[in-house]
Parts: structure tokens; sequence; C-alpha cells
């Protein structure tokens, strides 16, 4: 038998709504600590991403006492390569760079990624 009722429906609480981040947070740079100054990380996102999803995504799914989000558009850089025959020319992808300054109660930073 078929069921009466459809698998989705429109009027269902929003209850059952689960959001997934699918945007990638990537770590650039991390700063530890100083008497001046607390601890900081630089990432990469997408353009699109606002200071309050990138605050809102370290505090959600890591847990970190984020204070202050900078941020800033970078234009991908423009490359050329010379063949024998041809020159190609591209642009790399733009991105965004943010900079999440985190609460004096971090006292230690991830490693360096490379």
């Amino acid at each position: 038998p078929i069921p009466a009722m459809p698998f989705f429906r429109p009027s269902l609480p929003s209850l059952f709504k689960v959001w997934m981040p699918t945007a990638p947070l990537t770590l650039v740079k991390a700063y530890p600590p100083t008497t001046h100054c607390p601890a900081r990380a630089v990432f990469q996102v997408r353009p699109a991403m606002t200071k309050h999803e990138v605050k809102e995504y370290l505090t959600k799914i890591y847990g970190l006492p984020v204070t202050k989000v900078t941020t800033a558009n970078v234009a991908g850089r423009r490359r050329v390569a010379f063949g024998r025959r041809a020159i190609a020319r591209w642009k790399e992808a733009d991105y965004k760079r943010a900079v999440a300054t985190f609460d004096r109660s971090v006292t230690e930073v991830p490693p360096e990624p490379f």
C-alpha cells in the first residue's frame, strides 16, 4: 500500500531541520597569546561567508570562545605560463581571509599546518 502522507511536508516544524555546514574553513596560521594580544587564528574561507557565520562556525562546532572576527576579500592571482606554441593565462579563485581573535582563556594554539 502507498502511504497516505508524503515523506516531506513543508508544514513540519523547524525542530526536524538540521543544518550541516558545507563551507570549508582552512587554517592558515595561528598566533599564540602574548601579554598585549590574545590568541588569534587566520582562516581562508569562501567569499560569501560573513563575520557572523565564521564566529558561529567556530563557536558552535569547535567550542572556541571567539570575541572578534575581521575579514578581508582577497583577489586571486593572475598567472601566466609560456609554452612553445602558446601562452596560457588564468586567474586563481578569489577567497576571503578571516582573522578570529579568541578570548583570554585560550592559552594554547594548534601547531602550524605546514
